[in-house]
């Protein structure tokens, strides 16, 4: 797959997983934000709780059990941290979640999977 084209598929996932997270009652508050850290695919907000959220698409439902690391999951972490401030407020809970997605699967929504 070219570059381009994995490029056009991860932001078909993302687009995926924040109509799934909005139809399970979460509102997307920002998409693809990047700092020096890294980069953040979706930020959502449910209640008093703010999931910086990692997506990840794959061609195959078996090659989503590699798709995440601990390395992605730690550049993620770094990114959330200094973004946490402009989306979180006092007394919110922040969070770093996943969603995996492949065609033919549902989503994976794997919730608080970093704890630094």
């Amino acid at each position: 797959m070219s570059r381009a084209e994995a490029e056009r598929q991860g932001r078909r996932g993302e687009n995926l997983a924040a109509w799934y997270l909005w139809f399970g009652g979460w509102r997307i508050l920002a998409k693809r934000q990047r700092v020096g850290a890294g980069e953040v695919d979706l930020i959502a907000r449910k209640g008093r709780t703010v999931a910086f959220i990692e997506v990840k698409w794959r061609a195959t439902g078996a090659a989503l059990d590699q798709a995440i690391d601990a390395r992605r999951l730690k550049r993620v972490a770094r990114a959330a941290e200094a973004l946490a401030a402009r989306y979180a407020g006092p007394g919110d809970d922040v969070r770093i979640d996943v969603i995996l997605l492949a065609p033919g699967h549902w989503p994976r929504h794997m919730a608080n999977v970093w704890q630094p």
